[in-house]
């Protein structure tokens, strides 16, 4: 680099002189002048070259000592950081060394802790077998003393033991029983006959089929339709199945839903006295006994509320209440129901000295989630609960809806009552119907939990299956067994079966001595 800056002058100065030699013009002294002059740049110019090379290897010699310092410390630093390493090796190998001798002393000691145990356990085994042996001399010798074996000793003392716990269980179940009813019938008994007696419903049949009557059989074709078109548009609209068979004069409408089946009644009834059957009909007939039966929902629920005090319920409220005249369960009237058991929480708040207007509300909502359990899945408890509490019912009244069925814990009295006037209004005699089979089967299941217990003969239920007749025998049941045997029956129908109201435990026992005088 330094060259190159030297040769730029050196042409510099040379072009300059030739320069001023063609612009003067002037004679040989004046060229000799130039020469002279150039020859003194180019002296000058080399002692700038010789300045330079000798400060380029200045700066050379001077790199290349810092280098090699540089690399005299990173090579010192090395052998320390080694020196460090092979420090910290040599320590680590100690504490191995040091390791190994603490474990191999530490497997001799219990080596020899072993050789000990395995000298313990021989004279252990040799005691033993001697213990043994006294055990079994003297068992001998007290089973030759008492004339029994030791499993006769053993089987009467359990039946003594057995005989008088059974005795105490009996004596303690009895005296709770007799303390609690004390406490307790007289007042259920009031509260319960008086609410019953003060409140009254009419039942409705529990069907999912509906029969309608038609004047003559030749309205069948023309119900069908040609092709059977009308009859697939009255079921697509409707949502309801039409089932036309042999039986005269009448035609079955099928749905789970109840309001859709009453509208396609309606519709139905319509179509029938107008006498004009079609598609197009069909549509409209629809449409108007929609309305009609929404007017009737909403007409019932409104009635529902008025007839139970309470005036300030939502609309969509009222209108699922009013749906509930069209549901049925086990043969009763939801709707019916549910005003039966606001009337019963209101007295049986009245006279507990609570205040009705929440008893007799949370009565009447009980039932709201069986009009929608066929649209909606989870218990109708639960629904009707996530239902008044969109609306905006109060966290109380929410929670004796929810626990009605046990879903949630009750913990309120207004929980209690609810469930109370709700088993109270489903058990009364002909409040609720069932099938023959379901009714044999309930009958079945009870005979059968009795049957299964050790020492019973026969068993009989009687009164539909609300009491249950035990005949036991009597060379196995004591009287002191018979009652714990009534509670454990009871306890067990409790446990496996639901049923309606409460069935009653008798245990019949008795002794017959027969002879005949000849």
């Amino acid at each position: 680099m330094v060259q190159i800056i030297i040769g730029i002058i050196l042409g510099l100065v040379a072009g300059g002189a030739a320069v001023y030699f063609f612009a003067t013009g002037k004679n040989n002294e004046s060229v000799m002048e130039a020469t002279q002059k150039v020859e003194a740049a180019r002296m000058e110019a080399d002692r700038i070259t010789s300045e330079a090379k000798t400060a380029a290897e200045t700066a050379r010699k001077t790199a290349l000592l810092e280098a090699k310092e540089e690399i005299l410390q990173l090579r010192q630093e090395s052998e320390a950081e080694e020196k460090r390493r092979k420090g910290e090796i040599q320590r680590m190998e100690n504490r191995i060394l040091q390791r190994e001798e603490s474990l191999d002393k530490r497997n001799e000691a219990l080596d020899k802790r072993e050789s000990q145990i395995s000298s313990m356990q021989s004279s252990v085994d040799r005691r033993r077998n001697e213990i043994e042996g006294l055990y079994a001399a003297q068992e001998a010798e007290l089973e030759r003393i008492s004339a029994l074996t030791r499993e006769d000793a053993h089987k009467e003392i359990l039946d003594r033991v057995r005989a008088e716990t059974v005795r105490d269980e009996a004596q303690i179940l009895r005296e709770s029983e007799q303390r609690i009813r004390a406490q307790a019938d007289k007042t259920a008994r009031e509260i319960v006959s008086t609410a019953i007696q003060r409140c009254a419903a009419d039942q409705a049949g529990e069907i999912t089929v509906t029969s309608v009557h038609i004047p003559s059989d030749d309205l069948k074709g023309r119900i069908i339709g040609r092709e059977g078109r009308n009859i697939r548009t009255f079921e697509q609209v409707t949502g309801v199945t039409l089932v036309i068979d042999d039986t005269p004069e009448t035609v079955i409408l099928s749905s789970f839903n109840p309001v859709r089946r009453e509208t396609a009644r309606v519709t139905l009834e319509n179509l029938i006295a107008d006498g004009r059957i079609h598609p197009a009909r069909i549509e409209e007939m629809y449409h108007k006994a929609e309305r009609l039966v929404n007017e009737r929902i909403q007409e019932a629920g409104e009635q529902a509320a008025f007839d139970a005090g309470i005036h300030d319920l939502h609309p969509e409220l009222i209108k699922t209440l009013g749906a509930l005249r069209y549901r049925t369960s086990f043969g009763q009237n939801v709707l019916q129901h549910s005003a039966q058991v606001s009337t019963l929480c209101g007295i049986m708040a009245s006279e507990l000295g609570l205040d009705a207007a929440p008893a007799k509300r949370a009565g009447l909502l009980h039932d709201l989630g069986k009009a929608i359990d066929h649209e909606v899945d989870g218990p109708h408890a639960v629904l009707g609960a996530d239902l008044a509490r969109r609306y905006g019912e109060r966290p109380s009244i929410v929670h004796a809806i929810e626990a009605h069925h046990a879903d949630v814990e009750p913990y309120t009295v207004l929980d209690v009552l609810v469930q109370a006037a709700d088993a109270i209004s489903a058990a009364r005699p002909g409040a609720r119907r069932e099938s023959a089979e379901a009714y044999i089967k309930r009958l079945e299941k009870l005979e059968e939990i009795s049957n299964a217990h050790d020492g019973v003969e026969r068993t009989y239920a009687m009164q539909a299956g609300r009491e249950l007749h035990v005949m036991v025998e009597p060379s196995k049941i004591s009287d002191a067994q018979a009652i714990v045997l009534a509670h454990d029956i009871a306890t067990q129908i409790e446990d496996e079966m639901e049923y309606p109201g409460q069935v009653r435990v008798v245990v019949i026992r008795e002794s017959r001595a027969v002879d005949i005088a000849k």
